[in-house]
């Protein structure tokens, strides 16, 4: 099939081909999606080595198992879910080898905005260091909830379809982390520190969220990011 064709076709078509054997119809996915399972990983395990080998990981998995897809959620949310599951088994093995998954400056700064950290203004990456920082000591699970949630802008339902648990324990993960980051944060905000913390907005909690970062715009980044894994 030319690849041209392949911008009208949905994502459960495409992954249709792949499972009938059209070669390059998991690449087209992969394009598609790559720099948000990107974006997910690199802030859930706060390493962009380990969020490269997640995603690799996850993308082999998917490969593999297109078959066992049975269309009873979007082609995404499978995809998030099988990166998420990824990435969370790289955190469990790590943890207890590793004291802080973001320890260095030069790290932090690729972190934030990976197109953008060298101009961002200094305040900016001050802020951004410290909230990544402390996201760092959540538990992964509480971590990988306030990434979708919080910092992708994905509904509490959407999120619970991805990490495979109730909606009330996506909002009961997000709500234990925001009362760990807090104390962690509150010295950022001083006038806030004797008020109540503001209405939370949809999907958004204010002073512990950072904007979405775009994922790389080039194949490297993702190791075996495209094509036939």
């Amino acid at each position: 099939m030319d690849n041209a064709a392949f911008g009208d076709l949905s994502d459960a078509e495409l992954l249709a081909c792949h499972v009938k054997g059209e070669p390059d119809a998991f690449g087209e996915l992969v394009r598609r999606h790559r720099d948000r399972l990107w974006a997910v990983a690199l802030r859930t395990l706060g390493d962009r080595e380990e969020a490269a080998d997640a995603v690799q990981d996850a993308l082999v998995s998917a490969y593999r198992a297109a078959h066992t897809f049975r269309g009873q959620s979007a082609v995404t949310t499978w995809l998030h879910r099988i990166t998420v599951n990824a990435c969370l088994d790289r955190a469990r093995k790590t943890a207890s080898r590793r004291t802080s998954p973001i320890a260095d400056t030069e790290r932090l700064e690729q972190l934030i905005e990976p197109h953008e950290s060298a101009a961002a203004p200094a305040e900016r990456s001050d802020l951004h260091r410290e909230l990544l920082s402390a996201l760092s000591t959540l538990p992964a699970e509480q971590r990988a909830a306030l990434v979708l949630v919080d910092m992708q802008g994905y509904p509490v339902a959407e999120a619970a379809e991805i990490l495979d648990v109730p909606a009330g324990t996506v909002k009961s993960r997000c709500s234990r982390g925001r009362a760990r980051l807090l104390p962690l944060l509150t010295h950022l905000h001083p006038t806030a520190r004797d008020s109540q913390p503001p209405r939370r907005g949809r999907n958004r909690t204010q002073g512990t969220s950072v904007p979405p970062a775009a994922g790389p715009n080039d194949a490297d980044a993702v190791k075996g990011g495209g094509g036939r894994a």
